[in-house]
């Protein structure tokens, strides 16, 4: 039943329908939003309209959540004519900035406003409404949509003008997918010296290299389990903007470089939209499972 709360709450269009903007999008319906939605390929969901035009005549705070720089200026010319200045844009996914940069000069062009977005957390914080959001733009726009992002996350940081939150978001993710890279080499020199890959993971419980990222991620790697919270071509997609910055900026990235290797190369093996801790099945083709018993010989 419709309360007196929810019908103050203005409507919030979401664009993009994969792992976290459909969870964002419940998040918002919970929170007492009418949510309209629209994604690349069609899905059968509440709210569901046919374009990013349509979105844009029904709500005037929408959230975008593709998977990268050339969906996004897709998007924005899709609704550009439809822009009003009602309108503000929020920019979630991982951009480059030089496309952030780009799309806000065209939304402003066309009366409207814009706020570079990017989140950090992946399938489980977003479906718990806990992501936490890097903020590029005017503070004064981000206290106007503010309690349309805390629907969704737990954690709201100005960190400076649109394109600075993207180039945050990236040098984070370099740090995430060098880490990840690390622990499945670690990993593999554990299984091959055939000891116990689980003595590992009580190791580094009390180890300083420990960090709340290998503590998500090595569970998964020992049961084999790569269901994707962040996918290796979106982690991948993001290296090379890393990389691509690091060649602008003079900035050499010989971590960032092998890693980005090796994550290509599990790609190529068709492990593309499998969690990005998958490139640790590298080191797993000729080991048992963590806990499976040794056949008899």
């Amino acid at each position: 039943m419709e309360t007196e709360e929810s019908k103050t709450l203005e409507p919030v269009g979401v664009i993009g329908q994969g792992i976290i903007g459909s969870r964002v999008a419940e998040c918002l319906r919970k929170a007492g939003h009418q949510v309209y939605v629209w994604n690349r390929t069609a899905k059968p969901l509440p709210g569901f309209v046919a374009s990013p035009g349509e979105v844009a005549d029904l709500a005037d705070v929408i959230q975008i959540f593709v998977g990268d720089s050339e969906a996004l200026r897709s998007v924005i010319a899709a609704m550009k004519s439809r822009l009003e200045s009602r309108h503000v844009i929020i920019a979630n996914g991982t951009f480059d900035p030089e496309t952030v940069a780009s799309v806000y000069q065209e939304v402003r062009d066309a009366g409207a406003a814009f706020l570079d977005a990017p989140f950090t957390g992946s399938r489980l914080a977003a479906e718990a409404g806990s992501l936490v959001y890097y903020i590029g733009g005017d503070h004064r726009l981000l206290d106007r949509v503010r309690p349309v992002l805390e629907a969704s996350s737990k954690s709201i940081l100005h960190l400076g003008r649109v394109g600075e939150a993207s180039l945050i978001k990236i040098a984070t993710n370099m740090i995430s997918a060098a880490t990840v890279g690390i622990l499945s080499e670690a990993y593999g020199l554990v299984a091959a010296a055939g000891v116990k890959p689980d003595r590992l993971a009580e190791a580094l419980q009390g180890n300083a290299c420990c960090s709340p990222l290998v503590s998500m991620k090595l569970p998964g790697i020992l049961a084999r389990d790569y269901e994707p919270h962040f996918s290796l071509k979106n982690m991948f997609k993001d290296a090379q903007y890393a990389l691509s910055l690091g060649k602008q900026l003079g900035v050499s990235q010989p971590v960032l470089s092998t890693t980005a290797n090796v994550m290509y190369r599990s790609i190529q093996e068709g492990k593309g939209e499998r969690d990005y801790s998958v490139i640790a099945s590298t080191y797993q083709k000729d080991q048992p499972a963590a806990g499976a018993e040794a056949k008899p010989s």
